[in-house]
């Protein structure tokens, strides 16, 4: 299974993103230096993300992207 590249910026509201397929990898460590170069050149003002992820294809990537996760539960001494 192949890693994507992902660019992600805000849509019209928190709840929906726009997400760019910058490229596929084959390996791990070439799919994190694109995205770590990526984020090295990002200008002051720019905030999109840049993600890694590890799927089937590229419309599994993007539904695990664009799912909602719920907020981790903090217990006491982690506060």
């Amino acid at each position: 299974m192949p890693y994507y590249v992902y660019k992600m910026n805000e849509g019209l509201n928190s709840m929906v993103r726009n997400l760019e397929c910058l490229d596929e990898f084959e390996s791990f460590k070439d799919a994190k230096n694109l995205a770590r170069d990526r984020r090295s050149e990002q200008s002051e003002g720019d905030e999109a993300i840049y993600k890694v992820i590890f799927a089937a294809n590229q419309l599994a990537a993007e539904e695990m992207l664009t799912e909602k996760r719920e907020e981790p539960i903090l217990r006491e001494w982690e506060k």
